[in-house]
């Protein structure tokens, strides 16, 4: 069985009486006559953001804002040749600054339409864009039980990868911080908790399986404070093995309501050396990694 992973972001654009912009895919397409969002798949190296001002002038021919990131999702699907595809999805909310509306010519999509939200339901909807709408549908068959027994997907010469993580805080206001090993990118560094997404799983669930592995905490995840991405070409891996290194990264709020001492569970030899708590003041005085700054840095 061929299986295959991808990245995705799309874009909830409304226009001033409510209706909702949707594309229908097209023949070359792997779901013609199906409605979705518009968007798509993340280049190498691209932002998600840049993805989808790039995406909504392709198929629609429109220029829009990202206001917010909406939320993130991720499933499974099965493809007419039989490969299954696990995407994760970034939703955004935007808003339509200019353009004509118009069809994408020989791409995925053939058709652009201003819907009503009444009429968004009798059309046929792929399952993210009729859950993040609202709409009702059937769910699909669980393909997770499909899977290969290892779930591993060969590695490829570019290595994108789908990662959430968490700015977590106790009662106190510490925050919650992992030490990177050395030998990966960014090692000797501080991170904040979270890392890659496994075949099949969602975001949320990924996040609270490293939170435990990296630092033995349980939390809840109370808010989704954005979205960004790394693109490091040069980046060098364990062992010394350079890396066509791009990460997309979720960044989500975590409360640990009852904190623990922070402690690594995972196996040794893994990217995480060590995980602490600090205090604001102690945290900006460690080495940090360019996401941790930027989080403590949107917190105050």
């Amino acid at each position: 069985m061929k299986i295959r992973r991808r990245a995705a972001a799309y874009g909830v654009c409304r226009s001033a009486g409510g209706r909702v912009l949707l594309t229908r895919g097209s023949d070359l397409g792997a779901f013609p006559g199906v409605w979705s969002l518009p968007g798509g798949g993340i280049d190498h190296g691209e932002h998600p953001d840049d993805t989808i001002v790039r995406e909504f002038a392709e198929e629609t021919g429109l220029t829009v804002r990202v206001t917010a990131p909406r939320t993130v999702l991720a499933d499974l699907a099965r493809l007419p040749d039989g490969t299954l595809e696990h995407t994760d999805r970034i939703v955004y909310d935007v808003e339509h600054t200019g353009g004509t509306l118009r069809p994408e010519v020989s791409g995925t999509s053939d058709l652009a339409e201003w819907v009503e939200p009444a009429d968004v339901a009798a059309r046929p909807l792929l399952p993210f864009t009729a859950r993040v709408l609202g709409a009702r549908f059937d769910d699909p068959a669980d393909l997770a039980a499909d899977l290969p027994e290892d779930g591993l997907v060969p590695p490829p010469a570019k290595v994108q990868r789908f990662g959430a993580y968490a700015l977590a805080t106790d009662p106190s206001g510490r925050v919650l911080l992992t030490l990177i090993s050395d030998g990966y990118p960014g090692g000797g560094r501080w991170h904040l908790p979270g890392g890659g997404t496994d075949f099949g799983e969602t975001p949320e669930r990924a996040l609270a399986r490293e939170l435990h592995e990296e630092t033995s905490q349980r939390g809840r995840i109370v808010g989704l404070l954005g979205v960004g991405h790394r693109y490091d070409p040069a980046a060098m891996g364990p062992e010394g093995v350079p890396l066509d290194w791009h990460v997309i990264r979720v960044l989500y709020q975590v409360k640990v309501d009852e904190p623990t001492v922070a402690a690594v569970t995972e196996a040794a030899g893994g990217s995480t050396a060590e995980a602490a708590w600090f205090t604001p003041d102690e945290a900006g005085n460690l080495p940090l990694t360019e996401l941790s700054r930027e989080a403590l840095g949107r917190t105050g």
